[in-house]
Protein backbone atom coordinates (compact mmCIF):
# COMPACT_ATOMS: atom_id res chain seq x y z
CA UNK A 1 0.00 0.00 0.00
CA UNK A 2 1.09 3.42 -0.85
CA UNK A 3 2.43 5.82 1.68
CA UNK A 4 -0.17 8.69 1.03
CA UNK A 5 0.05 11.86 3.00
CA UNK A 6 -3.12 12.39 5.33
CA UNK A 7 -5.01 15.61 5.60
CA UNK A 8 -7.58 16.99 7.37
CA UNK A 9 -10.53 18.99 6.23
CA UNK A 10 -12.20 20.63 8.27
CA UNK A 11 -15.73 19.90 7.91
CA UNK A 12 -18.37 17.48 7.99
CA UNK A 13 -20.46 18.66 4.56
CA UNK A 14 -20.62 15.49 2.85
CA UNK A 15 -20.92 17.82 -0.45
CA UNK A 16 -17.65 19.90 0.08
CA UNK A 17 -15.77 16.86 1.13
CA UNK A 18 -17.04 14.80 -2.22
CA UNK A 19 -15.86 17.74 -4.36
CA UNK A 20 -12.68 18.41 -2.97
CA UNK A 21 -11.95 14.48 -2.66
CA UNK A 22 -12.82 14.43 -6.83
CA UNK A 23 -10.43 17.60 -6.84
CA UNK A 24 -7.29 16.40 -5.42
CA UNK A 25 -7.68 12.80 -6.28
CA UNK A 26 -5.52 9.93 -4.56
CA UNK A 27 -2.45 11.82 -3.92
CA UNK A 28 -3.47 12.74 -0.39
CA UNK A 29 -5.89 10.93 2.01
CA UNK A 30 -8.56 13.67 2.95
CA UNK A 31 -9.97 13.32 6.79
CA UNK A 32 -13.46 14.88 7.51
CA UNK A 33 -13.55 16.38 10.87
CA UNK A 34 -15.76 13.88 12.63
CA UNK A 35 -12.72 10.75 10.90
CA UNK A 36 -10.55 12.96 12.37
CA UNK A 37 -11.76 12.37 15.82
CA UNK A 38 -12.85 16.08 15.73
CA UNK A 39 -16.71 16.57 17.24
CA UNK A 40 -16.71 20.34 18.53
CA UNK A 41 -18.45 23.16 16.56
CA UNK A 42 -15.31 25.09 15.11
CA UNK A 43 -15.13 29.00 15.77
CA UNK A 44 -16.02 31.01 12.55
CA UNK A 45 -16.61 34.93 14.24
CA UNK A 46 -14.20 36.73 11.94
CA UNK A 47 -15.98 39.20 9.74
CA UNK A 48 -13.63 37.77 6.80
CA UNK A 49 -13.95 34.36 4.89
CA UNK A 50 -10.16 34.26 5.19
CA UNK A 51 -10.06 34.74 9.09
CA UNK A 52 -12.79 32.39 9.51
CA UNK A 53 -11.24 29.60 7.35
CA UNK A 54 -7.87 30.06 9.86
CA UNK A 55 -10.06 30.22 12.78
CA UNK A 56 -10.88 26.38 11.69
CA UNK A 57 -7.94 25.30 10.59
CA UNK A 58 -5.86 26.04 13.54
CA UNK A 59 -8.05 24.77 15.37
CA UNK A 60 -8.17 21.15 13.90
CA UNK A 61 -4.33 21.59 13.82
CA UNK A 62 -4.58 22.35 17.82
CA UNK A 63 -6.77 19.17 17.94
CA UNK A 64 -5.36 16.60 15.91
CA UNK A 65 -1.81 17.56 14.79
CA UNK A 66 -2.45 16.97 12.08
CA UNK A 67 -1.74 18.96 8.39
CA UNK A 68 -5.46 20.27 7.71
CA UNK A 69 -7.31 22.90 5.67
CA UNK A 70 -10.41 24.77 6.47
CA UNK A 71 -12.07 26.76 3.84
CA UNK A 72 -14.94 29.61 3.76
CA UNK A 73 -16.98 30.55 1.23
CA UNK A 74 -18.99 33.44 0.92
CA UNK A 75 -22.01 34.09 -1.98
CA UNK A 76 -21.60 38.23 -2.23
CA UNK A 77 -24.96 40.06 -4.38
CA UNK A 78 -23.37 43.69 -5.50
CA UNK A 79 -26.81 45.41 -5.01
CA UNK A 80 -26.80 43.93 -1.54
CA UNK A 81 -23.45 46.06 -0.94
CA UNK A 82 -21.76 42.53 -0.73
CA UNK A 83 -24.68 40.06 1.51
CA UNK A 84 -24.80 37.85 2.66
CA UNK A 85 -21.27 37.30 1.76
CA UNK A 86 -19.12 36.09 5.11
CA UNK A 87 -22.76 35.35 6.56
CA UNK A 88 -24.46 32.63 3.88
CA UNK A 89 -24.31 29.82 5.37
CA UNK A 90 -26.67 31.44 8.07
CA UNK A 91 -27.73 34.52 6.07
CA UNK A 92 -31.49 33.82 7.54
CA UNK A 93 -30.81 33.19 11.29
CA UNK A 94 -28.46 30.36 12.88
CA UNK A 95 -30.24 27.39 12.53
CA UNK A 96 -31.87 27.98 9.37
CA UNK A 97 -32.00 25.93 5.99
CA UNK A 98 -30.19 26.15 3.00
CA UNK A 99 -33.79 26.81 1.34
CA UNK A 100 -34.38 29.44 4.44
CA UNK A 101 -31.36 31.18 3.02
CA UNK A 102 -31.93 31.40 -0.83
CA UNK A 103 -36.05 32.64 0.05
CA UNK A 104 -34.50 35.17 2.13
CA UNK A 105 -32.22 36.12 -0.73
CA UNK A 106 -34.93 36.10 -3.48
CA UNK A 107 -37.11 37.88 -1.60
CA UNK A 108 -34.38 40.85 -0.55
CA UNK A 109 -33.85 40.50 -4.51
CA UNK A 110 -37.88 41.23 -5.05
CA UNK A 111 -38.05 44.01 -8.03
CA UNK A 112 -33.65 44.53 -8.46
CA UNK A 113 -32.47 44.67 -11.76
CA UNK A 114 -29.16 44.43 -10.92
CA UNK A 115 -28.83 40.43 -9.96
CA UNK A 116 -24.70 40.23 -10.25
CA UNK A 117 -22.97 38.02 -7.68
CA UNK A 118 -19.80 36.12 -7.02
CA UNK A 119 -18.68 32.94 -4.83
CA UNK A 120 -15.76 33.58 -3.17
CA UNK A 121 -13.63 30.84 -1.42
CA UNK A 122 -10.78 30.94 0.79
CA UNK A 123 -8.60 27.49 1.94
CA UNK A 124 -6.78 28.35 4.56
CA UNK A 125 -3.76 25.29 5.56
CA UNK A 126 -1.81 25.19 8.54
CA UNK A 127 0.82 22.92 8.66
CA UNK A 128 4.69 22.28 9.67
CA UNK A 129 6.02 24.10 6.91
CA UNK A 130 3.75 26.78 8.16
CA UNK A 131 0.26 29.10 7.05
CA UNK A 132 -1.22 29.86 3.62
CA UNK A 133 -3.77 30.32 1.87
CA UNK A 134 -5.69 30.35 -1.72
CA UNK A 135 -8.52 32.35 -3.10
CA UNK A 136 -11.05 31.20 -5.61
CA UNK A 137 -14.67 33.12 -7.73
CA UNK A 138 -17.01 32.21 -9.66
CA UNK A 139 -18.86 35.64 -11.52
CA UNK A 140 -22.78 35.04 -11.98
CA UNK A 141 -25.91 36.42 -11.00
CA UNK A 142 -28.92 35.47 -9.12
CA UNK A 143 -32.04 34.03 -10.58
CA UNK A 144 -35.45 34.96 -10.15
CA UNK A 145 -36.54 31.46 -9.02
CA UNK A 146 -34.69 27.71 -7.90
CA UNK A 147 -33.94 25.45 -10.89
CA UNK A 148 -31.88 22.02 -10.92
CA UNK A 149 -31.12 19.05 -9.07
CA UNK A 150 -27.47 18.79 -8.15
CA UNK A 151 -25.07 20.98 -6.44
CA UNK A 152 -26.19 22.50 -2.85
CA UNK A 153 -26.74 25.85 -1.40
CA UNK A 154 -27.45 28.38 -3.15
CA UNK A 155 -26.84 26.34 -6.26
CA UNK A 156 -30.16 26.24 -7.81
CA UNK A 157 -30.20 30.13 -7.65
CA UNK A 158 -26.80 30.53 -9.12
CA UNK A 159 -25.89 31.31 -12.27
CA UNK A 160 -22.71 31.09 -14.14
CA UNK A 161 -21.29 33.79 -15.96
CA UNK A 162 -19.19 31.56 -18.03
CA UNK A 163 -22.23 28.71 -18.99
CA UNK A 164 -25.33 30.59 -18.41
CA UNK A 165 -26.66 27.55 -16.41
CA UNK A 166 -27.39 27.45 -12.64
CA UNK A 167 -24.80 25.53 -10.86
CA UNK A 168 -27.80 23.12 -9.32
CA UNK A 169 -28.07 22.25 -13.26
CA UNK A 170 -24.47 21.07 -13.87
CA UNK A 171 -22.93 17.66 -13.74
CA UNK A 172 -20.21 17.33 -10.36
CA UNK A 173 -17.62 17.38 -12.85
CA UNK A 174 -18.54 20.77 -14.74
CA UNK A 175 -19.47 22.49 -11.56
CA UNK A 176 -16.23 22.02 -10.39
CA UNK A 177 -14.10 22.72 -13.49
CA UNK A 178 -15.31 26.38 -13.00
CA UNK A 179 -16.74 26.79 -9.51
CA UNK A 180 -15.09 29.24 -6.64
CA UNK A 181 -14.48 26.24 -4.36
CA UNK A 182 -12.71 23.94 -7.77
CA UNK A 183 -10.32 27.17 -8.61
CA UNK A 184 -9.56 27.45 -4.90
CA UNK A 185 -8.57 24.10 -4.59
CA UNK A 186 -6.53 23.94 -7.92
CA UNK A 187 -4.92 26.98 -6.29
CA UNK A 188 -4.02 24.68 -3.65
CA UNK A 189 -2.85 21.77 -5.47
CA UNK A 190 -0.39 23.67 -7.47
CA UNK A 191 1.54 24.39 -4.80
CA UNK A 192 0.73 21.33 -3.01
CA UNK A 193 4.19 20.16 -3.42
CA UNK A 194 5.55 22.82 -2.07
CA UNK A 195 3.91 22.15 1.56
CA UNK A 196 4.24 18.98 2.28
Amino acid sequence: MKNTHRLVFATNNMHKLREVREIIGDKFEILSLSEAGVNEELPETSDTLEGNAFQKARRVRELTGLDCFADDTGLMVDALDGAPGVYSARYAGEHCSPEDNMIKLLKNLDGVQNRSARFMTVIAVVCDKGEFHFEGAAEGSIALEKAGANGFGYDPIFISAETGKRFAEMSDAEKNSISHRGRAVREFIKNIELIF
